[in-house]
């Protein structure tokens, strides 16, 4: 084991829902081994409320987020990330900033909770979903052994981790 501490970007467009249901699922299971940020490229300056709801219902941490631009990661200063991962199709496609330190990247598309239209509940169970293909998606990644296989192999495996169930349409077809 390691005592290194893996920083870990998730990005999306707005930095709203996905990308923050990320960040608070893999600050409490990462068990202080990770430390998860997310951005947005172009952020919607405010956080789903729905996302909030449903960290809070799985006690996970739902205070404390903001919905900010990639730009603050690439600043002199930042955070050096080890791992990037886009969680948006739409990000998954744009022009990145250049980051320090040449992190790991891989996509792992989630369709947006924030899309659908409909009933409560029916919204509700949209973010629900997300969540669960995050935190699956999350538990497969935390759970590679990190530290002892070599870094073509990881790269291998974190992208292999975007194509499990709810994988949006670029991600299925990305392997």
């Amino acid at each position: 084991m390691t005592d290194k501490t893996y920083n870990v970007l998730f990005l999306c467009t707005g930095n709203s829902a996905r990308s923050i249901l990320a960040e608070s699922i893999l600050n409490k299971e990462g068990g202080g081994l990770f430390k998860a940020y997310s951005a947005g490229s172009q952020p919607k300056g405010e956080v789903n409320p729905y996302a909030l709801k449903e960290l809070e219902t799985l006690g996970y941490q739902s205070t404390g987020f903001s919905s900010k631009s990639w730009d603050v990661f690439a600043a002199s200063g930042a955070p050096e990330m080890d791992f990037i991962f886009t969680v948006c199709d739409s990000a998954a496609g744009e022009a990145c900033p250049v980051w320090i330190g040449h992190p790991m990247t891989a996509h792992w598309g989630v369709e947006d909770p924030a899309a659908v239209v409909g009933t409560e509940v029916e919204i509700q169970r949209a973010f629900a979903q997300a969540a669960r293909f995050l935190k699956n998606r999350i538990s497969a990644f935390i759970n590679l052994p990190i530290a002892s296989i070599d870094r073509l192999a990881l790269e291998q495996h974190v992208r292999q981790i975007g194509s499990l169930e709810g994988a949006s349409v670029k991600s299925a077809k990305a392997e």
